[in-house]
């Protein structure tokens, strides 16, 4: 299987066979730069093909469909439906805040707690869910972080928090309570393993029936309305 997910700054991919990791990399903006989906991402897909023995060998594509950025969930899932339609494959959607939350259970803290990976939305929202540990978990969500704040206080436990949206937000977070993984650990990056992992266990279909979840309108249409209200 050959997994992508561009729901965050940085696209990864990853390539397993069965349990195994025969392939996993990570392509991050430069210092200060831009997202480098659209320059790299084909690049990172092939050297994953060839790495588990060519794309004859490749039986499934996984793609996280988001929550994300808009521009980043866009060229993510293009190329994965074009590349399933070119060599008639099926792709397996896998919601991207579930691959963040099976990394957070890695991490040495995870254990049974309950787990809530956070997704940097921008305006000062995160994306985020909650998973296992809890009687009803959240399903993905844009929220700002006091209202996630007031959320988490009403649970009965202190899930733990992990992701680029936990990192930003960190201080607020943390001074509302919520426990929130170092900021070394690899728990806080995406990881495509996750993806294929995920990916395996949801029933795959036609490329073209995979859609991304964005949770709200880009920026830009807002800014246009913003703009021009009568258009």
């Amino acid at each position: 299987m050959l997994g992508v997910d561009t729901a965050t700054d940085v696209a990864a991919v990853a390539a397993t066979r069965g349990e195994e990791v025969v392939h996993e990399s990570w392509a991050e903006p430069e210092p200060g730069g831009r997202p480098r989906h659209a320059a790299t991402l084909l690049e990172s897909v092939e050297a994953a093909a060839q790495a588990a023995g060519g794309w004859e060998t490749v039986r499934l594509l996984a793609v996280g469909v988001g929550p994300g950025t808009f521009t980043g969930l866009r060229i993510g899932i293009a190329t994965v439906r074009g590349l399933a339609q070119g060599r008639g494959l099926e792709v397996a959607p896998v919601v991207s805040l579930d691959a963040l939350a099976r990394g957070i259970s890695e991490s040495d803290g995870g254990g049974d707690r309950a787990r809530l990976p956070l997704i940097d939305a921008r305006r000062g929202e995160v994306f985020a869910a909650l998973s296992d540990g809890v009687a009803d978990g959240w399903q993905p969500m844009v929220i700002g972080t006091d209202e996630l704040a007031a959320r988490v206080a009403a649970l009965s436990a202190t899930p733990l928090a992990a992701g680029d949206g936990s990192l930003r937000f960190r201080a607020q977070l943390e001074a509302a309570g919520i426990e929130v993984l170092p900021d070394a650990d690899p728990a806080h990056r995406l990881a495509a393993r996750h993806v294929c992992a995920l990916g395996g266990k949801v029933e795959p279909g036609r490329p073209e029936a995979v859609t991304p979840m964005y949770l709200r309108r880009p920026d830009a249409e807002v800014w246009r309305e913003q703009r021009d209200p009568d258009s």
